[in-house]
């Protein structure tokens, strides 16, 4: 997909947003968007299914509700980014950078998400169920009623520190 084409996608999603009845909601699923500058872009409730995202600048985005299921998002960088509710199950996140982001609320059920960095992020009431946390950083990660059930964790500061003793 060429930068046009992206912009001219991200400009009538922005007026769905505003007015369901005018503009159209983003289809970006299975769109291969390596590399894109979607810095600041509001994508909240758009639709990225297995969308390669790989090493795409998403720092600050608004991804709120978006479904990004499958989606492989090696070394994105996702810092400060809104992903509350977002459905991220299954989706590639090795190595990328996620320090900061709003993960409240999120499905990241399957997510691999091996040496991803998660530090100081928000992933209250996240479901991380089945996902790979090998060697990702929680330094500082609100983990409170997150669902860890079957996850991955080779990790001694998870396995030592409870949510509470974050603070």
């Amino acid at each position: 997909m060429t930068q046009e084409e992206l912009n001219t996608v991200l400009k009538e999603h922005k007026l769905w947003l505003d007015d369901s009845s005018k503009g159209t909601r983003a289809d970006l699923s299975n769109a291969d968007l390596r590399e894109a500058d979607l810095y600041e872009a509001n994508l909240s409730g758009a639709d990225l299914c297995n969308a390669v995202l790989s090493y795409a600048n998403l720092r600050v985005a608004n991804l709120r509700e978006a479904n990004l299921s499958g989606a492989y998002l090696y070394e994105a960088d996702l810092r400060n980014a809104d992903l509350r509710e977002a459905d991220l199950s299954g989706a590639n996140l090795r190595e990328a950078n996620l320090s900061g982001a709003d993960l409240r609320e999120a499905n990241l059920s399957g997510a691999y998400l091996y040496e991803a960095n998660l530090s100081g992020a928000d992933l209250y009431e996240a479901d991380l169920r089945n996902a790979d946390l090998r060697e990702a950083d929680l330094s500082g990660a609100n983990l409170s009623e997150t669902n860890f059930n079957g996850a991955e964790i080779f990790n001694d500061w998870i396995l030592t520190k409870k949510p509470d003793e974050q603070q």
